[in-house]
């Protein structure tokens, strides 16, 4: 495979904001608003978004697999590609789609290309601000080509993050509540692609996490990695798309996510 140019992913994804998603942005009509599941909301924006990016990526390497939120939401099985002996491209075309119903500001196209359980590159695209943030597979992570690096705060009292409020057992959310103090500040953006870059920056400081759906991490996690942050799950494991997961810290350092991980107990 010829490397992945950068510009490309970016006018892909500016020409799908352009043409598809930000025309329903604050414009939405009933008729454009469903459920999936009977609880995740999906809109026409969502679909069509997702369509034309399959379509673009897949001429980038036509032996390629696709696996789309919205596709998967169809036919469960697709998710089998991770086994498989091939690239794969993991997207989720508008992360953040109750923000952008609401009309609110932070939502994200978000791309990842893997082979088998590595994943070699991400983008985290923001429509409204036309801003491109990728990380490259042991190049580094950036923000409109500019290569950035994290920084970090040294105990829990310092930190800004965020916790997921849905899909734990029982008993790891009797741990969660007790730990959700111990933070100067637990707040989510409802975008977790926007909460990825800002733990890169190093703006936020950790992000503890329920039901991993890949394509609302696997982009995300290399981010951060590449930015010099860490993640690991409650068993002190690093993020593995290819099997389901049920938890993760992501953070600024290794050293932090542990204190996290001693709070909890795990």
């Amino acid at each position: 495979m010829d490397k992945i140019k950068q510009e490309d992913i970016k006018e892909i994804c500016f020409n799908i904001s352009r043409d598809l998603i930000l025309p329903k942005y604050q414009n939405l009509k009933e008729e454009d608003i469903k459920y999936k599941n009977g609880s995740d909301l999906v809109t026409s924006a969502d679909i069509a978004a997702e369509k034309e990016l399959k379509n673009n990526l897949l001429k980038i390497i036509p032996s390629s697999n696709f696996i789309g939120e919205e596709e998967y939401a169809n036919n469960e099985k697709i998710i089998n590609y991770y086994q498989e002996d091939s690239y794969c491209w993991t997207v989720d075309p508008i992360d953040g789609t109750t923000n952008f119903v609401k009309g609110k500001e932070k939502f994200a196209i978000m791309i990842a290309l893997t082979f088998k359980n590595k994943i070699l590159y991400s983008w985290i695209y923001k429509p409204l601000e036309n801003i491109m943030c990728n990380a490259i597979y042991n190049e580094g992570a950036f923000i409109d080509n500019k290569k950035i690096q994290t920084k970090h705060v040294d105990t829990l009292d310092k930190a800004i993050g965020s916790i997921s409020t849905k899909y734990w057992n029982d008993n790891d959310w009797e741990k969660i509540k007790l730990i959700k103090n111990e933070f100067a500040a637990v707040k989510s953006y409802r975008c977790i692609g926007y909460e990825y870059v800002d733990i890169g920056e190093g703006k936020r400081n950790f992000a503890i996490l329920s039901k991993l759906s890949p394509w609302d991490h696997i982009p995300g996690v290399l981010f951060v990695r590449e930015s010099g942050g860490s993640d690991m799950d409650f068993d002190n494991k690093e993020y593995d798309f290819t099997i389901k997961n049920k938890n993760l810290i992501v953070g600024n350092s290794k050293e932090f996510n542990l204190q996290i991980l001693n709070k909890l107990g795990a």
